[in-house]
């Protein structure tokens, strides 16, 4: 199954940038978007800016088993590039 990749770039608190992409089954942006700001909100980041300049579509790629379930579970994945928390 094909997952669809959307490059995201956001300011954090700290004036950082975080940089991660959502990857989800559905390639709508505004889900993608909705998905960034419920995952920024879990890591204390929800004052961050996140529309379709931060968010973009990339590509689409299959994934690995575990990232697949947390897929179809949550609807989404996160994957951390830079400026992330651990």
């Amino acid at each position: 199954m094909d997952f669809h990749v959307f490059d995201t770039y956001v300011k954090a608190k700290d004036g950082n940038t975080m940089h991660f992409d959502v990857v989800t089954d559905n390639s709508d942006v505004e889900r993608a978007i909705s998905y960034a700001k419920e995952w920024l909100k879990s890591i204390g980041e929800e004052s961050s800016i996140v529309t379709t300049e931060e968010c973009k579509f990339c590509h689409t790629q299959s994934v690995p088993e575990d990232m697949e379930i947390e897929i179809m579970t949550d609807g989404y994945s996160i994957s951390k590039m830079e400026g992330c928390p651990d």
